[in-house]
């Protein structure tokens, strides 16, 4: 059971939501960004290896091109901001990596034989990170989930660097 309760479920205290915020910072949103960005490492390696050209060109759909090319742009409108990364991936959501596994399924499994249970998790994984992602409070289940799938990422990495050098995009 997490130390801190939910804010909303208290008669309104500013302290409540900062110590909301620390905990989650704390406990929960570093594994999920970690999650995110491992997917992005895995991706551009697997498929920098496996496509002799552009992966982004050629293995992604062009929706989610289009998606990324609108996000970039976002970005460069408004300079006061920081930018997410160099690479397209940086451009994109969770859904998106999972469908460019999907997509590549037969690019990915000499290297990730369960692959299937991958983008489950990932999949599993995108309703606790959005509650997160978007300021609120995961139940406690959730958090145990993101726990457990952290866990796994980090045996997936270790799996994957057996098979394919790291690189970041």
């Amino acid at each position: 059971m997490p130390s801190v309760i939910d804010f909303r479920l208290s008669p309104f205290d500013s302290n409540s939501i900062e110590k909301c915020g620390k905990y989650l910072g704390r406990q929960t949103y570093w594994k999920l960004y970690a999650i995110e960005n491992l997917f992005r490492v895995v991706i551009h390696s697997i498929l920098s290896l496996q496509t002799p050209t552009d992966w982004w060109s050629v293995a992604v759909d062009k929706e989610i091109q289009k998606k990324a090319q609108r996000f970039r742009e976002n970005y460069f409108k408004k300079i006061w901001h920081s930018r997410p990364g160099t690479h397209s991936i940086y451009y994109i959501d969770l859904i998106d990596l999972n469908e460019i596994i999907r997509a590549n399924a037969n690019l990915f499994y000499p290297v990730i034989p369960e692959l299937d249970k991958w983008m489950l998790g990932i999949e599993e994984l995108r309703l606790p990170r959005n509650v997160v992602a978007h300021m609120n409070f995961p139940s406690s289940t959730d958090i145990k989930r993101i726990d457990v799938f952290y866990a796994d990422c980090l045996k997936l990495i270790d799996l994957v660097q057996t098979k394919v050098t790291l690189k970041i995009p």
